[in-house]
């Protein structure tokens, strides 16, 4: 049985589906990280391009193999990610589902 609750997905095994596990499990992938910076003037709406090389529970840590540039991004200032192919879930989070 899966039920929701808050930001995550429980399962039988009480195992929690966050934005770090899928992240995670999409490593190596192209994203582009769209952020809003509400008290800055100069950085309100930021678009970050990169590939994801690590994620935790506040933050994801890009490359961007373009510029050489790495991005420490926190995640409370995250309002979606885009992926340019098949996100990768895990059958533990969502059981009907091989990837969204």
């Amino acid at each position: 049985m899966i039920f929701i609750n808050n930001n995550y997905i429980y399962n039988n095994a009480n195992e929690q589906s966050y934005i770090e596990n899928i992240l995670r499990l999409n490593r190596g992938k192209q994203v582009e990280v769209y952020m809003s910076f509400a008290d800055s003037i100069d950085w309100k709406d930021r678009v970050f391009k990169g590939i994801i090389e690590q994620s935790g529970k506040d933050h994801i840590i890009l490359s961007d193999p373009n510029t050489g540039n790495w991005y420490l991004l926190l995640l409370i200032y995250v309002n979606y990610i885009k992926f340019d192919e098949n996100i990768n879930t895990s059958d533990i989070f969502y059981p009907n589902v091989n990837s969204l």
